[in-house]
């Protein structure tokens, strides 16, 4: 699950490069003084070797795995662990390549998010036998989260803009089980009220045969908003129905969305997942949108003010990191075929391709880098404005470029990223010893530039589509618990815009 959260931007707030600084400064200050203050260096090893003198000399011998335990599972099937390894009980390895192999499987192993950690012994027999065991620490996995959010943007445009009302916010409560019945299988129940509601459920069974490669996806809801965006003005900004923001907190709900899904997925090996996806979606919204000239009539491209969609999906998925949720050596890619709509033409008809891949390289002595493309395409062309979506929706967005949305109907996006990793560090932490035993944290400083372009129809052009868009900057992640991932970033942009934005990630 991803938050984004710009705190602040030249483009609302008159600040200059030292005190946009100071206040990076400040934030990782605060941020990590009482954790260093307990900190230890993050130094326990993953891997353990005992009596590897035993082993032949000559590093091209083999050796056999005479045997293959796991302990530490508690509510995890022990063979959802083993599902991940890919050697087993009885195989050999090249003496030269028993590291890099355990190695490989505690990436996999660990990138099932169930474990906080995951450690590899190996213990040599003779010259010609060793045993592995494994010792996992499992997550929590159980979250009744209550929720309380404001619905704008950011907390400053709700403080400044709003007034800080409490008409603008959302609460109520999200139930999530990521590990049901020991088989990570997800459970997500979420009740929301307030400004928006949001009453919802999902299943996620990734192994439901004996043999652990096929799995389904079910989920459904209602969801219910005060405000619309129904259209893009030219300074790339959303323009809302009704457009008083007064108006808005106090009108009944405008946008209703029944909707269901199932999907089937398939994965036979341990890096490509192939995922098929049908779903149903009506949505309801107030006839003058459609019927005004001065709100949307290409909303749904048809003249009616509520629509039954149908979206047929298909995802590969390719991914061999070493951190599923914060790679730093490793690729993924992924290539997503949709189906929107039974027809080709009109309405919300539309086939959409897209693609990605991303590249991680490690440098040496800490240094890291990183270049992750992405591409999509819609046809046709003459989109109706809900299947206009390009960039700054979700995590398709250039750094610095994060208050805007950017429609079109082709959209090509290039990141390239270079870190160093600063320290790692441990806090202990003593008051679940069987569930956790500490809390890591780990620093890098990163720079970065992006380049992205959004294609569109002339008689939908803004002023940031149709032209080459880039921006750069530089920031600070920190990495820690459940691998949660704080980036502060101070970005720059092509229209002279410098801003300080704070974004989060999670692996849950």
């Amino acid at each position: 699950m991803i938050a984004i959260t710009p705190v602040i931007c030249s483009r609302h707030l008159s600040v200059n490069l030292m005190n946009d600084l100071k206040k990076i400064i400040y934030c990782c200050i605060i941020i990590l003084t009482p954790a260093l203050s307990f900190a230890q260096k993050s130094n326990k090893p993953n891997f353990t070797f005992v009596d590897t003198a035993l082993l032949a000399a000559n590093k091209q011998n083999k050796v056999c795995i005479k045997d293959l335990t796991v302990n530490g599972t508690k509510k995890t099937k022990i063979f959802i662990v083993y599902r991940e390894i890919h050697f087993k009980k009885g195989d050999s390895i090249v003496i030269a390549d028993l590291y890099k192999e355990m190695e490989q499987a505690r990436f996999q192993v660990y990138n099932t998010t169930l474990f906080n950690e995951v450690k590899f012994e190996m213990v040599a027999l003779d010259t010609a036998n060793v045993n592995i065991n494994v010792q996992v620490l499992e997550r929590w996995y159980l979250y009744p989260q209550p929720q309380f959010k404001w619905v704008d943007r950011n907390f400053n445009e709700w403080f400044n803009t709003y007034n800080a009302s409490l008409s603008r916010v959302n609460y109520g409560i999200k139930f999530v089980h990521y590990n049901l019945s020991g088989r990570r299988d997800q459970l997500r129940i979420y009740f929301i009220n307030g400004y928006t509601r949001n009453v919802s459920f999902s299943y996620t069974a990734p192994y439901s045969n004996k043999k652990l490669t096929n799995g389904f996806i079910i989920g459904g809801g209602y969801l219910q908003k005060r405000e619309l965006a129904i259209k893009t003005n030219y300074n790339d900004s959303l323009i809302f129905y009704p457009s008083n923001p007064v108006i808005r907190s106090k009108n009944e709900f405008l946008y209703k969305n029944w909707y269901a899904n199932a999907g089937y997925t398939v994965r036979r090996g341990f890096f490509t997942k192939h995922i098929f996806t049908a779903s149903y979606n009506f949505i309801k919204i107030p006839d003058s949108v459609i019927l005004g000239k001065q709100y949307n009539p290409n909303y749904f491209k048809d003249s009616v003010s509520s629509k039954g969609i149908i979206d047929l999906i298909y995802t590969l998925q390719y991914a061999n990191v070493n951190n599923g949720s914060y790679p730093l050596t490793g690729k993924t890619w992924f290539a997503f075929l949709q189906k929107r709509g039974l027809g080709f033409t009109g309405g919300i008809n539309m086939l959409q391709l897209e693609a990605g891949y991303n590249k991680y390289f490690e440098m040496g002595k800490g240094w890291y880098s990183s270049v992750q493309l992405n591409g999509k395409v819609k046809l046709p062309f003459d989109q109706a404005y809900i299947n206009q979506r390009g960039l700054g929706y979700g995590d398709i967005y250039l750094r610095g470029l994060e208050y805007y949305v950017i429609d079109g109907v082709a959209t090509a996006l290039v990141k390239s990223t270079i870190k160093k990793k600063l320290f790692s560090v441990n806090i202990p932490f003593k008051y679940f010893p069987k569930l956790l035993n500490n809390i890591p944290i780990t620093v890098f400083a990163k720079t970065f530039t992006d380049v992205g372009y959004a294609y569109t129809q002339k008689k939908y052009d803004t002023y940031l589509n149709n032209r080459l868009l880039y921006s750069g900057g530089f920031g600070i992640d920190i990495l820690t618990l459940y691998d949660f991932n704080l980036r502060i970033e101070y970005s720059f942009n092509q229209l002279g815009e410098k801003g300080l934005f704070l974004h989060n990630q999670s692996g849950f």
